[in-house]
């Protein structure tokens, strides 16, 4: 086939068309440029939601735990009373260095040191409890540390009045002031 060539009207049609022209002044502001836009509302949305998460945090100030209790440097002989409460569906379990402690906080036993009373957990048969150990031995008075544990689903409300009840007896006696929390095993 032999190659047809353009006519002169159809090559100058084609050089006019692809010819650079300026846009008129209506034609520039056709588009509109939204990534500046877009840049902008994801920086504020990322502060906004960094910012949300910090602002409804809830803290406790706790110390961890440290080697002897109370942060004290205590001669080996001494005995420390190491308090654990757990905090069980049925009351409180509450375990010191002789062991567990029996119902009634008499002496070491098995089950549970302050059951339940109906449905509610006996926050001050608890702190009686504490004041009764805490008294038991001279050695005890200078021991300042308590670790809580609770069985996974216990309510948040249970936990510090827990805590409550284990830093301060009836009489405003400081006993446990400081709170240490315990992982379920």
């Amino acid at each position: 086939m032999a190659e047809e060539r353009l006519s002169a009207a159809q090559r100058s049609k084609i050089r006019r068309l692809s010819a650079f022209k300026e846009p008129e002044p209506g034609d520039a502001g056709g588009e509109l440029n939204i990534v500046p836009f877009l840049d902008i509302i994801v920086n504020v949305m990322i502060f906004v939601l960094a910012t949300v998460s910090v602002t409804f945090t809830t803290s406790i100030e706790t110390t961890p735990p440290s080697l002897g209790g109370a942060g004290k440097v205590r001669p080996q002989e001494s005995r420390t009373l190491n308090l654990s409460v757990f905090i069980v569906s049925d009351g409180f379990s509450i375990k010191a260095s002789g062991g567990n402690i029996a119902p009634g906080c008499e002496a070491p036993g098995p089950g549970l040191a302050v059951p339940k009373q109906g449905e509610a957990y006996d926050f001050a048969a608890l702190t009686r409890c504490a004041k009764r150990l805490k008294g038991a031995s001279p050695e005890f008075q200078g021991e300042t540390q308590v670790t809580i544990t609770a069985n996974p689903g216990t309510d948040y409300q249970t936990i510090v009045s827990t805590m409550d009840a284990l830093r301060r007896s009836e009489d405003g006696e400081e006993l446990f002031p400081e709170v240490h929390f315990g992982v379920p095993r």
